[in-house]
């Protein structure tokens, strides 16, 4: 029971990420790798701010912040410099790693003693975990919240529009440069946070923190996909945290299993590569039974 609860708990507080991966993969239609750079630039940022004295909750704000700047690089790169999408997430991520080593001063920052945002659920004396799932649940509460208000604005459907057509947003009159960099730096502002989420939760922050990043976001996204199927918008957001939690129970369960956690990083890419072949194989399963069904008719 115990391993479920910590499952959920992280599922929740990694399913704020994969809400930033949604929005460039699903919204934008853009492959950003920039998270695997701005999720332990957060942990990084938040971490070091709060062993310095800063509040939990402001530090965490401002790994926020971080994020959107990182994501603007990125997004520059892409609109003034003509660089493809897939190389300018890669450039910023690389040039992230130098930072957070910068940041931290060493690959590995601890945050034994030190206050942490969980801390305002001290007093109700929760069991193991569940301060974590409250955390968790009031975060992405407040995202999708925020996230839905957001893309029913103006600014929000110019966003929406522009990874659907870009010549048809441009056609419209939008400034598809600027939509992209928003979109970027909103991304990887949610994505910064939850990196400084998940340190305050893990107790410490790594340089390694963001391999493999993509791969969880995207799985949780694919698997909210392929298990809910199509639905509303918000509901979608929903999904992915829903997504974000059942990977988090597979992976649960393979641990479980007996097999070897050193695979945890193969079995995600196959997991990852299983989920998004669903929805192909389940449309040619399909219009094999019905060509079947046309031929003995």
């Amino acid at each position: 029971m115990d391993l479920i609860v910590t499952a959920t708990s992280q599922g929740l507080l990694w399913g704020t990420m994969a809400l930033g991966i949604f929005i460039t993969y699903r919204i934008l239609n853009l492959p950003d790798m920039t998270a695997e750079g701005s999720f332990p630039l957060g942990a990084a940022v938040t971490t070091q701010l709060i062993i310095n004295g800063m509040d939990p909750f402001l530090a965490t704000a401002v790994s926020f912040v971080s994020g959107m700047l990182a994501g603007a690089i990125t997004g520059i790169l892409i609109t003034k410099g003509k660089v493809p999408g897939l190389l300018a997430g890669i450039l910023t991520m690389t040039g992230l790693y130098s930072i957070n080593l910068r940041i931290m001063n060493r690959a590995n920052l601890s945050l034994l003693g030190e206050s942490r945002v969980t801390d305002i659920f001290r007093s109700f004396e929760l069991p193991s975990q569940f301060d974590s799932i409250f955390l968790g649940l009031i975060i992405v509460t407040v995202v999708i919240l925020l996230l839905a208000l957001f893309f029913k604005t103006e600014l929000g459907q110019a966003v929406i529009a522009t990874g659907d057509n870009e010549k048809m947003a441009r056609a419209m009159g939008i400034t598809t440069n600027r939509t992209k960099i928003l979109g970027l730096m909103l991304s990887n502002g949610i994505i910064a946070m939850s990196g400084g989420l998940v340190a305050q939760d893990n107790g410490y922050a790594d340089i390694s923190m963001g391999i493999g990043v993509i791969v969880i976001g995207l799985a949780a996204v694919i698997i909210g996909e392929v298990v809910f199927g199509n639905l509303s918008f918000v509901n979608r957001l929903i999904c992915v945290i829903l997504g974000a939690i059942i990977y988090r129970l597979i992976i649960l369960l393979v641990i479980l299993l007996g097999l070897n956690p050193n695979d945890l990083k193969l079995i995600s890419a196959i997991l990852l590569a299983i989920c998004l072949a669903l929805p192909s194989l389940r449309n040619a399963l399909q219009l094999n039974f019905f060509t079947r069904k046309e031929r003995m008719d």
